[in-house]
This record gives structure tokens, sequence and C-alpha cells, in this order.
């Protein structure tokens, strides 16, 4: 393959492209460029958007040769079942389902209960919420500010195992999971009806949204009567189906253009796969960011209007991903970029998405009014030597009063932090803190380049200069907030550095910074014969991807289990 540089570029004036650009940006007689996705040929007139009705497997290729008799004929019926899926579903969105679905599954299964990242305090928020407990609570504690409810005790002897488990760790070489029979003893255990008391401050300041698919396991697991092992793994697949449902529809939305294979290798990095399979408030956050972007990429970058499911999808993530993590609510935001009559609003109605902005603005402040208490409880979470030093409105008033000293323990942050933050983008592991293995992180590099590579030629004229600009600075904007937020969140006053960022925080910002680059960027892939590269690219970011999650999933369970 090589690169081409053709394409689009910014133009200085900002809202619309010159007339070299615009020529530039149209498909010549003979072209190569596809319409849709990489995988698809010719469509007729009346097929599903970047699939066709005659494709075998993920392509468009070939024509599927008509069945003869016996095995050839199950044979070819059973390919008649996948093309139809694919025709239906997209070509990314099918690997994604199958992908996510199976290793989402096989991280819940490997993952030692309570485990994940903050996974003892995230699922007893969980339990608050599934049984009615909305707002945070605050409980009695000798250490000082402390929130927290009450969780079966057959559950929370089973976090204290788990919590001694992984922060006293033995030599390097032995397995991290001490004894794997404890487990099955504990997990075998009925859910008791004493209740014990669990602190969670950290989770108790998120609104009970992202902890809606966690509540609906949980209820379940007690209406079946479930055990404590099998409760917790129901509670970890809930999440994981909310992942694959909103992610999935998401990615359905592409179908239609070569983007979605970009959007898909986000979708699929072993961080965010890992956190599917586990109980976190991360889990509908990066589902609910990654719907939005791919709306934002396909009515802003794209052009394209969206229907009416889509538009309703992308109004609700507005108004929910504020109240699921408080730094996401920028991205949330971005909704305001959109021309109204892309998202079916016209007359009266062209600003109905700015009122829906408004409200997702609106919901924030209101939470983040309720939850502030729980700031003074967070430094409980620090070693004791720490405690009281997180001190959110005095790192506020440091920030209005001398922002040059913030500026400078930013860049002391990354100046250590930032090749860290780098491999935790791609995956460090719940509370084991196992990276993933260089052979994953390659991996995924690739298909990131080969994913921008075939990355559809952004139209100027759909996502102009201006505009463009816009989703920039907010994408930055939002890193800031990221910093910002844990600066005051978690950092004891006067430290060194901003505490407890990780590169997993980042990915929720992912799809629109590609989209952002492939706008600003004119180079893709193409074959030695000018053509764009099409099945082939496809199937090696599949199967790149594939074999990251395979990787990250073999050493965990090497190093945690032996």
């Amino acid at each position: 393959m090589t690169a081409s540089a053709t394409g689009t570029q910014p133009t200085p004036s900002g809202d619309e492209p010159d007339p070299a650009e615009r020529a530039d940006s149209k498909v010549e007689p003979g072209s190569a460029r596809p319409t849709a996705t990489e995988l698809t040929a010719t469509e007729p007139a009346d097929a599903e958007p970047g699939v066709t009705p005659n494709s075998p497997g993920l392509s468009g290729d070939k024509q599927v040769e008509r069945p003869k008799a016996g095995r050839d004929a199950n044979a070819g019926a059973g390919a008649g079942v996948a093309n139809r899926i694919i025709h239906k579903l997209g070509p990314a969105t099918t690997a994604f389902l199958i992908l996510a679905g199976l290793f989402g599954a096989v991280f819940a299964v490997i993952t030692p209960p309570f485990w994940g990242h903050d996974e003892i305090t995230q699922f007893g928020r969980a339990y608050q919420v599934a049984h009615g407990g909305l707002l945070p609570q605050e409980i009695a504690d000798t250490r000082g500010i402390a929130y927290g409810g009450d969780v079966p005790k057959s559950i929370t002897d089973l976090m204290g195992y788990a919590l001694t488990d992984y922060t006293t760790n033995g030599d390097e070489q032995n397995p991290m999971a001490a004894d794997p029979s404890a487990y099955d003893r504990y997990k075998s255990a009925p859910v008791s009806a004493e209740m014990d008391q669990v602190w969670f401050t950290n989770t108790a300041a998120y609104s009970p949204v992202p902890y809606l698919p966690s509540a609906i396991g949980l209820r379940t697991a007690e209406a079946l009567d479930l055990n404590v092992g099998t409760s917790t793994l129901v509670t970890r697949l809930a999440g994981l189906a909310a992942y694959l449902a909103i992610t999935g529809f998401a990615l359905w939305s592409l179908r239609a253009h070569r983007i979605q294979w970009l959007a898909f290798t986000v979708a699929v990095l072993p961080i965010a796969i890992f956190q599917a399979g586990t109980v976190t408030a991360d889990t509908l956050t990066n589902a609910l960011a990654f719907l939005i972007s791919a709306l934002l990429v396909k009515a802003l970058f794209l052009g394209d209007g969206l229907r009416r499911p889509e538009t309703a999808a992308l109004l609700a993530a507005t108004l929910a991903l504020p109240l699921c993590k408080p730094a996401y609510i920028l991205l949330a935001l971005l909704i305001v970029v959109i021309p109204g009559e892309r998202l079916g609003f016209r007359g009266v109605w062209r600003f109905t998405h700015w009122i829906f902005a408004a409200a997702g603005g609106l919901l924030f402040a209101v939470w983040m009014k309720v939850a502030a208490p729980t700031g003074d409880g967070m430094s409980l979470m620090r070693p004791e030597a720490q405690w009281g030093t997180v001190r959110p409105d005095d790192q506020l008033r440091g920030i209005l009063t001398d922002p040059i000293a913030f500026v400078e323990v930013f860049g002391e942050s990354i100046s250590r932090r930032d090749q860290r933050w780098f491999t935790q983008f791609f995956g460090e592991l719940g509370f084991a803190y196992i990276d993933v293995p260089a052979l994953a992180i390659l991996a995924c590099l690739l298909a990131f380049v080969i994913g921008i590579g075939i990355g559809d030629r952004l139209r100027p004229e759909a996502a102009t200069f201006r505009r463009t600009l816009i989703v920039a600075l907010v994408l930055l904007a939002n890193v800031a907030m990221i910093y910002v937020t844990l600066y005051m969140s978690f950092t004891p006053v006067d430290y060194f550095i901003i505490d407890g960022v990780q590169g997993r925080y980042f990915v929720p910002l992912a799809v629109l910074t590609f989209a952002v680059l492939l706008r600003w960027l004119p180079w893709r892939l193409a074959l030695p014969d000018g053509t764009a590269p099409g099945r082939g690219a496809a199937l090696t970011i599949v199967g790149a991807t594939a074999v990251a999650l395979t990787a990250a999933a073999v050493k965990y369970h090497v190093l945690v289990w032996g």
C-alpha cells in the first residue's frame, strides 16, 4: 500500500472550501473511492447502505454460488444466514458484537471478583442504586467524612478476601491469586440477609445513571436467588450487555462509511472490553461517549442526516452522559455544533438540540451540587499520612490565584507520567495492575493506522473549518477538564503532580479526535494501482484487534491464576 495525499484540507477562511479543494473532494470517473464501507461492492438502489445483498462473508467482491445439494446446501444456507446478518447489522457492527461479546464474557469470568478498577466501591454503589438509594448516603467513620451503604455480608466477605488478596501479592513468579479454592468457597455461599456497611465515597459522587445496567443485573440475580459468585457475574454481564447494545447501535449508524472500522478499533480496545466485563460506571460512560461521538461524526463530519432513532439516541445520550462522569459534559454539549436540519429539526424546531444540551448542562449542575459534599471525604482513598489533604476548595482557590503554579504542576505530571498514560490507554487491567502485552499495543496501533488510512475523506462543506476547530478546541478543553477534576478531587494540596490521571480516561475522546485528524489530514492508503484497500484492510483490522484481545486475556489469566 502507498499513502495518497489527495483529499480535503482546511481553508483559511473557515466556512467554505475553495474551488480547488471542492474539486479534489469529488470522485472522478474511474476513481476507486467507494461511497460506503470498503467491504462492499456496487449496491443496488434499494440495498441497505454499506452492504451488498450478495456479499459472501465480509465482502461483496464475489457472487455467492447457488448450493447444489447435501453438505454444499447446508454450507450455502449457513453462508446465506451470515450474509443476511452482516447485511442487516453492517460488517464492523457484526465483528464488534462477536469480539466484544466473546472477550467481554472472558474477562468477566477470568477476572477474580472485585479485581476490576475500584470494583468494590463500584459494586457497593450499584447495590445501593438497585435498592433505591439514589442520593449519596453519609455513614459513620472514625477516620473522617465518609459515604457508603449496606451490602449483604456474604458479599462483603468476598470483597474483604479479594481486597487482601490483590494488595498482598507474593513473589512475582507465583500466581497473583493466592488460593483459587478460597474464591470458590466465598462464591458458592448464598446471598445473606445480614448486611454489612461498605465505604464508597468515591462512587457515591456518581449519579444513579451509570449504575442502571448493574442494578438491573443485581435485581435479576436476587429474583433468581443466585449465590454470591453467580450474582456478581450476572451483574458484570448486565453491564457488558449495555455496552454491546449501545456501542453496537453507534457502529450500526456508521455502517455505510469506511470510518466504521476506525470507530470499531476504539470500541474493542482491550481496556474498554475489560471494563465492560467488570462492574464500573465507566462501562456506560464509555458506551454513551462512543454513541455521541459516532453520531457527531455521521451528522457533522460526514454530513449525513440522522434517522429518527439516531436523533432520539443522541438527544438521550446528551442528557445521560453528563450524569455518568462530569468530566465529559463538554463532549455531550458538542451536539449544538450540528446543524439542526441534519437532526431532522426545521422551522420552529431547529433549536431542539440546543434545548437538550441546556437540559444536560442543568442536570450536570444539579448533580454536582448534590455530590459536592463527598469531595471532602476523598482523601480517605489515599495513604493514612495524606488523610485530610484533599481539599477541593483550596485547590480551586490555588488555580484561580496562582495559575502559573498549576501549569507547572501540569507540566511536571506530563514529564513524569505520559508514558504510563500511553500504556494505560490500551490497558492496565484492574487492580491487578497488569499492563496489556506489547503485542497487544502493537496490534492496536496497526489497526489504528489502517483504520485511519482507509477512512472516509470528510467533506469540508459538511464539517467546515470553523466547526472542526470548535470540536478540536472542545476536545482539548475536555482533556484539561479531566486534569482539573482529578487535581481538585483526588490530589493533595501542594502535591508535586496531578495524581489519579489514567490513560483510560481518554478513551471516550478518541473517536472524535480521530475524526478531527481525518478532516485535516489528506493522506489515505492506496494500493499500487491507485485503488483504495478493500476487504483485506478490514480483515486485517479485525485480525489485529482479535490478536490484541487474545494476548491481553492470556497474559491476565497467566499472571493472575497461573
